[in-house]
């Protein structure tokens, strides 16, 4: 999946297991950035909604998320 291989990207440090753990929760993924480069909550949750703006959703998922 092309989320999994972005986040991989981003956070070098989450493993395959931690991305399954995650599992599309947002909460669970600042948690599993918080503990593996430990950092504060807020910079991991800053970290993450900036990684959330360069992104790219493919077209056919924020359809089924119902965005346009």
């Amino acid at each position: 999946m092309q989320m999994k291989g972005s986040i991989r990207q981003r956070w070098g440090k989450l493993t395959g297991d931690d991305l399954e753990i995650v599992a599309g929760s947002k909460d669970k993924l600042v948690d599993r950035i918080q503990g593996r480069y430990g950092m504060a909550k807020e910079d991991a949750e800053a970290q993450f909604d900036d990684w959330c703006r360069t992104v790219r959703i493919p077209e056919s998922r924020s359809q089924r998320a119902g965005t346009t």
